[in-house]
């Protein structure tokens, strides 16, 4: 997925200012704030790429050719993700 830099800018003000706002946290330098926002939004992106194509790569390669939009192809999906989201320590 690749995600435009005014999304990418947008979404890392809505997650300072919600951080801000809940008095999570005071910012001695809002520029740095933001850019390393931007650069976990970044991460997690690239994160769940890097899963989704392990998960769809696990699903291919199964001996019974399960296609793409079945039921069985969806779960099976699902059943991958989550394991390596569990992989990583995410589940």
């Amino acid at each position: 997925m690749i995600i435009s830099e005014d999304r990418l800018t947008h979404w890392a003000h809505l997650l300072t200012d919600g951080i801000w706002h809940d008095d999570l946290v005071d910012y001695s330098d809002e520029d740095q704030a933001l850019r390393l926002a931007k650069k976990a939004i970044m991460e997690f992106v690239k994160e769940h790429e890097d899963i989704d194509q392990k998960a769809k790569a696990k699903v291919a390669s199964l001996k019974r050719g399960v296609m793409e939009g079945t039921p069985e192809w969806d779960i099976m999906y699902k059943k991958y993700y989550e394991e390596e989201r569990g992989k990583r320590g995410q589940g």
